[in-house]
C-alpha cells in the first residue's frame, strides 16, 4: 500500500513541471422571465421571485505526453465559466386579475426584485473572476498511466473546481448579499402606495 502511495506522489510531482500559465474569462447568461399564477392563495400583497443561479465551467486542459511512455500530465489552461441567473419565476396571487391595476402593480414590485438579484451579480464580477482564478491555479495538473484515463482527469479537475472553497465562498456571500438587497426593496412602501392608488 505504500509503495503506492509513494508512486502516485511520485507521478503527481513530475506534474508540477507541466502546470500552464491559466486564463480566466467569467459570462453571464441570457435570462428569461415567467409569469405565474398558482391556485394555492398567496399573500395578496407581496408577490414571489424564484432566481435559478447556475455556474457552468469550461474547462480547456493542457495534455503532455511524458517521455519514454510515461504516461500523461491533465492540466487546466483556460476556463470559460458563465455564472449568473438563467431565469425568473414570478409568482403573483391570482386574485389580482391578469393586467388589472394590483397585478401590474405587484410584477412592478417583483422587477424591482429581479434588479436587485441582477445587481449583484454585477457587484461580484471581479470577485468571481479571482475566486475562480485563484481556486484553478491551486489544482495541480493530474497524472494518468493511459490515454484513455485523460477524460475521468478531466472530470476530476472540473470537479475539484467547483468544490473548492474560494468558489463556495463566493456563492455564499453572493447568496448574502442577495437577501440584504432583496430585502431592501421589500423595505418600500411605495408599493403600498401602488396597490392603494388601484383601488382608491
Amino acid at each position: 500500500m505504500s509503495l503506492l502511495f509513494i508512486t502516485s506522489a511520485f507521478a503527481d510531482d513530475r506534474c508540477v513541471a507541466y502546470k500552464a500559465p491559466l486564463n480566466v474569462k467569467i459570462g453571464k447568461p441570457d435570462w428569461v422571465k415567467k409569469v405565474g399564477q398558482p391556485l394555492k392563495v398567496m399573500d395578496l400583497y407581496h408577490g414571489n421571485v424564484t432566481a435559478t443561479l447556475i455556474d457552468e465551467y469550461d474547462i480547456i486542459v493542457n495534455i503532455d505526453e511524458l517521455p519514454d511512455n510515461g504516461g500523461f500530465c491533465v492540466g487546466i489552461k483556460n476556463i470559460n465559466a458563465t455564472i449568473g441567473y438563467s431565469d425568473f419565476l414570478v409568482k403573483v396571487d391570482m386574485r389580482h386579475k391578469l393586467d388589472s391595476c394590483s397585478y401590474n402593480a405587484v410584477l412592478a414590485h417583483e422587477a424591482e426584485h429581479i434588479k436587485a438579484y441582477l445587481s449583484v451579480i454585477d457587484d461580484f464580477q471581479d470577485d468571481l473572476k479571482n475566486s475562480v482564478y485563484s481556486a484553478a491555479n491551486s489544482i495541480m495538473p493530474i497524472y494518468v498511466q493511459s490515454e484513455n484515463d485523460i477524460g475521468s482527469a478531466i472530470d476530476d479537475l472540473n470537479l475539484k473546481l467547483q468544490m473548492h472553497p474560494d468558489l463556495i465562498l463566493v456563492k455564499q456571500k453572493i447568496s448574502a448579499a442577495e437577501e440584504i438587497r432583496n430585502a431592501k426593496v421589500d423595505e418600500d412602501e411605495h408599493k403600498y402606495e401602488e396597490l392603494a392608488k388601484c383601488h382608491g
